[in-house]
């Protein structure tokens, strides 16, 4: 598929030059989301404000857990480039490349622990429409976190809907973070 906007390549203005910048420092270079953004300047502004608001405090849930979370909500949307980054960002933090790979068959996988299958069903089942949240897997997610923690997991997952949607809707496609790793996705 074709973009539905083209991607920026040069930036102009202040505001796209420091996105450019940030962008290369945290993610190696340019991202392809940002680029179409940069079409509209107050979307650009917005995007870049809440994820560096996120970066900086939603540390509640472990990471591990966070990128969890992320991966399988992108999975489950099916954003090719949010998959790809996700690949890329839990190979280069570390996570075990066996529940790197393994996000999309987690229930058949046995590499997660309890902890870990709690989030992945959480995130599928609030991923789906309509959302699947059951009293079960309610009882499950309060024996396990704390509140401040069920509503970051909440909003990590609502967060990666919100970017899958974006990159999915602006046909936005696999960047060749996982190339960049030691392993192949699967």
């Amino acid at each position: 598929m074709d973009h539905v906007v083209p991607p920026i390549d040069r930036p102009r203005g202040p505001l796209r030059r420091f996105a450019w910048r940030y962008s290369r420092k945290n993610m190696g270079g340019v991202a392809d989301p940002l680029r179409a953004l940069a079409h509209h300047s107050g979307v650009l502004m917005a995007n870049g404000a809440l994820e560096m608001l996120v970066a900086k405090r939603w540390k509640a849930l472990d990471h591990h857990l966070q990128w969890l979370a992320l991966q399988a909500t992108s999975s489950a949307i099916g954003c090719s480039w949010c998959i790809d980054f996700g690949y890329y960002e839990g190979m280069q933090t570390g996570i075990d490349p066996r529940k790197v790979r393994d996000v999309p068959r987690w229930r058949d996988s046995d590499v997660y622990d309890e902890q870990e299958r709690l989030v992945l069903e959480y995130a599928e089942a609030t991923t789906s429409t309509p959302v699947m949240l059951d009293d079960d897997l309610v009882r499950r997610l309060h024996a396990s976190f704390t509140d401040e923690q069920i509503v970051e997991l909440a909003c990590w997952v609502a967060l990666e809907n919100y970017r899958s949607r974006i990159n999915a809707g602006l046909g936005l496609e696999s960047q060749g973070y996982s190339s960049r790793c030691e392993l192949a996705p699967v």
